[in-house]
């Protein structure tokens, strides 16, 4: 049995989450890195652009740090005490990872930036910065598209676009890579930019303004992870879709007449949390149905993606559900 949500396999059911880990270690080891490389090459030429690049690198390793951590507890199965599991976790843990990216990547790009404004000093060396900045382009571009592999795959199951995916997919691992990636690819053509505008110049401005402007688009970015992950935290309903998966799929055990309360409710990556109302073939008795109802939930909670089912009998006249009309969004 299958529901599935958003075209995604479960962690704890493997597939999805093995290619998350992958993409998130494969920026974790790009991110390091160029991290030390960035951070040697601002030593050495002084250039504002690179710092801000070196204290972006170094928030983007961290991040992938916390979601790592995000991935390993959320993966953890239900017990007692969490009986809809820890999946939550992982916007716990990516909302760590946000702020972290606003306050130190975007924060001391900023504040550097106005120091250098205030304060303008010489670079040199700026072969040195563009050598570094050329293979930090090459390491976030293979981060950068396996990230765009797993988002198109995903957008290719669910049948919506890959913008519309990234900001709607309940892994939110896969869109801080994304995004991070993305914003690195940006940030070093900003710094180049800065740079090479510092030394045709000999004027510390442009070097000191794309410092700004990266912190500006870092800030952007993060602000973007934290609203998302916040949502997530809040309770979002899974997308139309996954519901009339989940309407079909109840509808069809042999023991439900009809549907007539469905709801859906995101507990993690892939993962969500189903209720309902049904009327049963034949009016069982009290007794029978109440088995037939437990034996109903068993089995809707063994379909992938849904880690609790709670099914009770429909009140007298409620109408039966009807599918969904087709979203073109998510949630």
């Amino acid at each position: 049995m299958t529901v599935g949500v958003e075209g995604e396999e479960a962690p704890r059911q493997g597939a999805a989450g093995g290619e998350s880990a992958l993409t998130v270690l494969l920026a974790l080891g790009a991110n390091l890195l160029i991290a030390v490389a960035k951070t040697v090459a601002a030593v050495l030429t002084g250039a504002a652009s690179m710092l801000a690049e070196a204290a972006h690198s170094w928030a983007d390793t961290g991040n992938e740090m916390f979601l790592l951590i995000a991935q390993r507890r959320a993966a953890r199965p239900p017990d007692r005490n969490h009986p809809l599991g820890h999946g939550r976790e992982v916007y716990v843990w990516s909302l760590f990872a946000a702020i972290g990216l606003f306050a130190v990547g975007a924060g001391v790009s900023i504040t550097h930036g106005v120091q250098e404004l205030l304060n303008p000093e010489p670079a040199e060396d700026f072969v040195i910065a563009y050598v570094v900045l050329a293979v930090a382009f090459v390491l976030e571009g293979v981060s950068f598209l396996q990230a765009s592999r797993q988002v198109r795959a995903g957008a290719d199951r669910f049948e919506r676009d890959v913008w519309t995916h990234v900001m709607q997919t309940s892994d939110p691992t896969v869109r801080a890579v994304f995004f991070e990636d993305a914003a690195a690819l940006i940030g070093i053509v900003i710094a180049s930019a800065g740079i090479a505008a510092h030394q045709l110049t000999g004027s510390a401005v442009p070097d000191a303004i794309g410092s700004i402007l990266v912190g500006i688009l870092l800030g952007v970015v993060a602000i973007v992870l934290i609203d998302r992950n916040r949502r997530f935290l809040v309770g979002e309903l899974a997308d139309d879709r996954v519901w009339n998966a989940a309407l079909a799929e109840l509808s069809a055990q042999p023991e439900v007449e009809r549907v007539t309360e469905l709801r859906l409710t995101l507990v993690g990556a892939g993962q969500v949390y189903l209720s309902g109302a049904v009327d049963l073939v034949g009016n069982p008795d009290e007794a029978t149905a109440a088995t037939q109802l437990a034996a109903l939930e068993r089995r809707m909670a063994r379909a992938q993606g849904i880690v609790l089912a709670i099914i009770s009998l429909s009140s007298p006249g409620d109408p039966t559900l009807a599918p969904r009309e087709r979203a073109s969004n998510g949630p």
